[in-house]
């Protein structure tokens, strides 16, 4: 590590790391679950002088950067996340060259993105409030009590910002898995959960007496039958099984993956499986595709305010005309069940709408799945390199980086571009449905939980309960 790094890096305090190599299940899972409940105590506890909450209407980007806009949480992992693939494009595309394979490599990296992510979250902080996402009253502007409040809303930004950053680090060395996936797979399962069987309405009331019906679907589907109510009864319960078959769905392409054997040049008898996803990008192309399609839509807003509606325009918060409607996805099941279905003409067609916008997550995913593979490092090259370093190679043929690069492409590429139309037609399939969140939250917390139980059951079944072992498949 440079020297000026490692000053700028003494200025900022540090979770130790834990006295024991490898902590134990227990350990691990009391951590983990400190750090969820003070994950939500925080998420709920809202900014001391906000007055207009403009961010509230992209619940879509609340749920990728694991958020909870209009609270201390606001910034939620967005600047945790964008150091992080800023960094791997440039380690990616060679521009920073930092050999990550050596300690003092991965050292330097993690040192980087530390700074980096501490630079974006007072970036964003200054962002979101100085350009009027989260502003003080409006009564005050033009007033020092103006100005005075939003350095107020700052610093508590860079407090939350700061937090969060802290409980990644320590999730990363105490919990399992990574802090940040854990922060959006919370945030995904606490929306499914809420509107499942949340007994409030809308406006955060007691539904029943109200007049109002309850947000949780499944209560919905309980009180329509009670009252003769067929229809909403049905909707109700489909949005339920649309979840369901969604993640039945993700569960299985996540588990899906193509095996290459291979065996130690120097020893006989001995090898392994280098294993393939289906997903082989795993989520990112579907969070780069939705990261996307929440700016167009923030640029429309402001486009619209500013007398220039080149995007589109909104009626209230619902898009009402041009690319951002095109890329917002109708509910075809609700539209087609309430009378409300539109197919006058060939653009205004809720089944052109649906399509267009399957299409649209579909080659942006696509699209993104190469880019990525091409700077991340998940090339047929990459591969063959980190195959070679580790002594292995292909049996039945010649120890050579470019046999093995050559055999990789037959099944990278193909990978890659399949994975990318099946995670763009999940993430598309769960919008279409009205499931119960939208898809790329589904995905991306199908994916976190699924990838968290092959941890914990490779590296803690033994020393877990018998009762969760057994619950984790083992005997």
């Amino acid at each position: 590590m440079s020297p000026l790094l490692n000053n700028l890096l003494s200025f900022f305090p540090e979770v130790k790391k834990p006295a024991t190599k490898k902590l134990s299940f227990k350990e691990k899972l009391k951590w983990t679950l400190i750090i969820l409940v003070g994950f939500y105590m925080l998420s709920n506890i809202p900014l001391f002088g906000l007055g207009q909450n403009e961010l509230a209407r992209f619940e879509q980007l609340s749920v990728i950067l694991g958020a909870s806009f209009g609270s201390v949480l606001s910034l939620g992992i967005g600047p945790i996340v964008t150091a992080s693939i800023v960094l791997q494009l440039l380690a990616g595309s060679g521009i920073l060259k930092i050999d990550q394979t050596t300690h003092e490599g991965r050292i330097f990296f993690q040192g980087i993105q530390k700074l980096m992510s501490i630079f974006f979250i007072l970036f964003e902080a200054v962002v979101y409030v100085f350009m009027g996402g989260l502003a003080p009253d409006l009564l005050l502007r033009g007033t020092p009590a103006y100005f005075n409040f939003q350095l107020i809303l700052v610093l508590q930004l860079v407090i939350g910002g700061l937090l969060v950053l802290f409980m990644d680090e320590i999730i990363n060395k105490y919990g399992f898995g990574s802090g940040i996936s854990l922060f959006i797979a919370a945030g995904v399962s606490a929306e499914i959960i809420i509107r499942a069987i949340s007994p409030l309405n809308s406006l955060g009331a007691w539904a029943f007496g109200s007049g109002q019906p309850p947000v949780g679907a499944i209560l919905v589907f309980l009180t329509s039958l009670v009252s003769g109510a067929p229809q909403d009864a049905f909707l109700a319960l489909f949005g339920v099984l649309a979840t369901v078959l969604i993640f039945g769905m993700s569960v299985y392409a996540q588990a899906m993956k193509v095996e290459i054997p291979l065996s130690f040049g120097r020893i006989r008898g001995y090898g392994m499986r280098w294993p393939l996803n289906f997903l082989y990008t795993s989520n990112i192309p579907v969070i780069l595709v939705a990261a996307l399609m929440a700016n167009v839509q923030l640029w429309a807003r402001l486009l619209e305010k500013w007398g220039y509606p080149l995007l589109g325009t909104y009626s209230g918060n619902i898009p009402a005309s041009g690319l951002i409607q095109w890329i917002s996805p109708p509910n075809i099941v609700f539209k087609a069940f309430t009378g409300s279905f539109e197919y006058t003409s060939l653009f205004n067609n809720d089944i052109v709408h649906a399509l267009g916008y399957s299409l649209f997550l579909i080659i942006g995913s696509v699209v993104f799945s190469i880019f990525w593979v091409q700077t991340a490092g998940m090339g047929a090259s990459s591969v063959s390199k980190q195959i070679m370093s580790s002594g292995l190679q292909i049996p039945g043929f010649r120890r050579d980086e470019r046999v093995i690069e050559r055999i990789l492409s037959r099944y990278i590429f193909p990978l890659t571009v399949m994975g990318g139309i099946a995670i763009g037609f999940l993430a598309a399939s769960a919008d279409i449905l009205g499931a119960l969140s939208r898809g790329t939250g589904i995905l991306l917390a199908v994916m976190i939980i699924y990838r968290l139980y092959e941890e914990i059951a490779k590296q803690h079944m033994m020393d877990m309960h018998p009762a969760l072992r057994k619950m984790m498949g083992g005997e």
